[in-house]
Formats: structure tokens, sequence, C-alpha cells
């Protein structure tokens, strides 16, 4: 490590729990540049990026438009006054959100004569948003308790670390802790590859309808024996390993939620914004929640989130601002955010970005599959494809079903020198992830497959 570089001053300078380096120089690269689907690193070699940057440059890294409004913006607008003297494009913004989940989502429904509109919270992270929820949650219902899931990620804000499974993330700091959440099992959905309805289907159906069933059970008993107010779910575990759970699962916490005057909080700060196929995760089940979390994807690579709810349970759970707000931050609704936001949706739409990512999802999982079904020349990994869009997972395992971490990272390893910057996921970081920008082309996709193929051989 040369002194005075990025990685040695990091190494001096930033607490060493942040940044991991490898001591063979070999993890990680430090980003220059990035524009469109593509990295450039300290030394001008080019990547191609398969994690759109957790997920956050859906339309593409340094989009032109995207760029503008928030540069425009700067020379406007700079910073305003949260919660005090607010600015017109949080307005719009809030107008706009609840335009694209809420009215969008109930304006067609059977027997609805008006959709119902939303009313947002904006936060700066992701796990903020989160808590806004939960904390909207406890006021509409009064009461504390929160179902969720093993394996969920929400965010690591005392709050939200309540919720978020990984004892990794939690362990050190649990005597700090109210730990009002219960976790249950996430129900994942069969993802054998071409031909398994050909090979068992109904034994995948019923077994999955035994699981649901089971889960329902156990939900129904702690909303019996616990105050819960909420149950908080990702329809898509993404940091947990890409894990998808079957379709019915949203409707079964919808009516469960229903049944026992419980809020339903979905997690949607890495789904969102056409990233599985849809506007929004939710709508692959066409549940309808009380409250969703939106970040990441949201402005394009601004800190920028939003609790997002149903306008009647906002005002149920938040009283009038009397002056002094119960919930708010010096950046709330940063202007800069809000324009890269409106620009980020616009693009979205124009770009037929969602679309976009329902047809290349496809040809990934796909290809993911028929990577995980062709006889390897060693026999020593198993290999599990899922996905759900432009959103894709492949889950390495040892013949006796452990997890084989070590390959999976050795083989993300050989892909960033060859060019191609993944992540692992999952809680044995063994599950090879895919969430490009939804800008990538077929070709750049066929390209990744040909060479996680020949890495595999």
């Amino acid at each position: 490590m040369k002194p005075n570089s990025t990685l040695h001053l990091l190494r001096a300078y930033e607490s060493r729990n942040v940044t991991f380096t490898e001591s063979d120089g070999s993890w990680p690269i430090v980003w220059r540049r990035a524009k469109g689907v593509h990295v450039w690193d300290e030394q001008g070699k080019r990547y191609l990026d398969l994690t759109a940057a957790f997920g956050v440059a859906a339309a593409g890294h340094a989009n032109a438009r995207v760029v503008a409004a928030g540069r425009n913006q700067m020379g406007r607008l700079l910073h305003a006054m949260g919660d005090v003297h607010p600015h017109r494009l949080k307005a719009e913004l809030a107008r706009q959100l609840s335009r694209i989940t809420f009215e969008r989502w109930t304006a067609s429904a059977p027997g609805r004569g008006v959709a119902l509109t939303a009313k947002t919270i904006f936060c700066n992270s992701g796990f903020e948003a989160v808590e806004a929820a939960l904390k909207s949650a406890r006021l509409a219902t009064g009461k504390p308790g929160v179902i969720a899931f093993e394996g969920a990620y929400h965010g690591l804000g005392y709050g939200a670390l309540n919720t978020t499974h990984r004892s990794h993330f939690r362990a050190a700091f649990r005597d700090q802790l109210r730990e009002f959440a219960t976790f249950v099992p996430f129900p994942v959905a069969a993802f054998a590859g071409p031909g398994a309805e050909l090979r068992g289907e109904q034994a995948t159906l019923q077994s999955k309808s035994q699981s649901l069933e089971s889960l329902a059970s156990l939900i129904r008993r702690l909303f019996k024996t616990k105050t819960v107010g909420a149950i908080l779910v990702e329809p898509v575990q993404a940091r947990g390993g890409i894990q998808v759970p079957p379709p019915e699962l949203l409707s079964l916490l919808r009516k469960l939620c229903n049944a026992y005057g419980a809020v339903l909080i979905l997690d949607e700060i890495y789904t969102g914004f056409g990233r599985t196929g849809k506007w929004f995760a939710c709508e692959h089940s066409k549940v309808v929640p009380d409250i969703i979390c939106l970040g990441k994807a949201l402005t394009g690579g601004f800190p920028l989130s939003a609790c997002v709810g149903r306008a009647e349970l906002m005002d149920q759970a938040w009283p009038p601002s009397s002056g002094e707000a119960i919930h708010t931050s010096t950046f709330l609704g940063h202007p800069v955010g809000c324009a890269m936001s409106l620009a980020n949706i616009q693009e979205i739409k124009k770009r037929r970005l969602v679309q976009r990512s329902a047809e290349l999802g496809a040809l990934l999982l796909s290809g993911l599959a028929e990577i995980a079904t062709t006889p390897a020349k060693s026999a020593a990994l198993q290999l599990r494809a899922r996905g759900l869009g432009l959103l894709a997972g492949l889950e390495l395992l040892h013949a006796d079903g452990s997890p084989a971490t070590k390959p999976a990272l050795r083989i993300i390893k050989r892909l960033l020198h060859r060019g191609f910057i993944l992540l692992p996921e999952g809680e044995h970081a063994n599950v090879i992830s895919f969430a490009p920008p939804l800008t990538i082309s077929e070709s750049q996709l066929r390209a990744t497959l040909t060479e996680l193929r020949d890495a595999f051989s």
C-alpha cells in the first residue's frame, strides 16, 4: 500500500471497521468516476457495474438529466429549513410520491370511489425511513410490538436495528436495544431452473402452502399474546441473499394486518423504482401496504429517503404541528435531493426502465439458471439461481449443503479483476448478487454471464 494513497489514508484516518482491504491489494478498487453502467478506478481501468452502487443508480450513474437538476438546484437554493421554512420542491415530490404509489395502486380498484392519497415524512438514509414508519405505526395503533422476519435487513440505526435480524449487526449492541420486534421465518419461493414444473411442481406447491399456513398460525399467536402494532417486511430480501418469497406472502400479511388492526409496512428501499420489474415489488402481488419505505434509487445518488403512508393513517398517527415537530432533522426534504428525485422519476418513466428491468431480468435469471443447472467439471458445488427483475442472485453451496463462502468470494474477486463489479449477499456472503443499473444492455448482461460461466468452469 503506497504512502498517501487513498487506501493508506483511509487506513490511517477512517474507523478501521468501515473499509475492508485485502493485504494483497486484491480488494477494494478505488472509484474515481462513474457514468452510465461503467465505473473507472484511480488507474483509469473501466468496470461494468453489476451493483448500481447498492441499487442507487437505477437510471445509470451520473444520469445527465438528474445531474443537471441537482446542479441547477444547488445554484438556486442549496439548503432550506427542514420542518420550519419549506421549499416548493419538497411539496412537489410529496405529491409525486403519492401519485406513483397509493393513488396509482387504488385509482382503478373495484368498489373504490376515490383513490387513496399518501402523506410523506422525508428522511436522509433508508434506516431513517424505516424508523419513521415504526413511529407512525406506534402512534396510529398504540401498540409497540413489531413482527419482522429472519434474514431481514432494515438498517443499523438503533430503532431499525431492532428489526434487522443478523447477529453480526446486533450482537454488540443488544444490551442497548429495546428489542420490540419478534422474528418469524421468511418463506422462500422455489427456483429450480428450467423444467422445474416437470419435476414435481405439485410437491413444491404443497410445501409452500404448508409453510405459509404455518407462518399464519405463528403470526396469529403473536397477535394474541403480544401487543403487536405492525408487520415489517421486505418484498424481496436483498441483503438477506436475494430471497424471493412466494407471491402469496404479502396477501397473507395484508389479511392478517386487517384482521388484527395492525399496520403493514413494506421496506422497498432496495426493491423500489423498477428494480424487480415493477415500479414497486408489492405490485407483483397486487398488495397495497399501509406504509412504504423508499430510498436508494429515489434520487439516483443523493442521500434522501421517504416514509410514505396512507394519508388517513398518517393523520391518525401524527398530530398537526404545533411549531415543534415530533420527528424531524436538519436536512429533512433537502432541496437538491428533491430536485434530483423528481428528475429521476421522470427519467425512469420516459426511458421505460421498469419494463426494461422486467425484460432483461428474465434474460438474467434464465442465464443464471442455466449456469446453475449445467454440470460443472467439479461436483463440489451446488448452485441455486433466483431473482425478480434486475435483482438476482446465484447461491453457492458445498455438496453437503453448507454455504460456500470462500468460492463465492473468489469468483467475485476474479470477475472484479476481469472488469465486472459484483457483491456478495446473505448472512454467509455466499450469494453472488446482481443489481445493475436498469440501463444495462442485453449484450452487457450476456458478457457478464459468459464471464461468470467461465469462472465456474
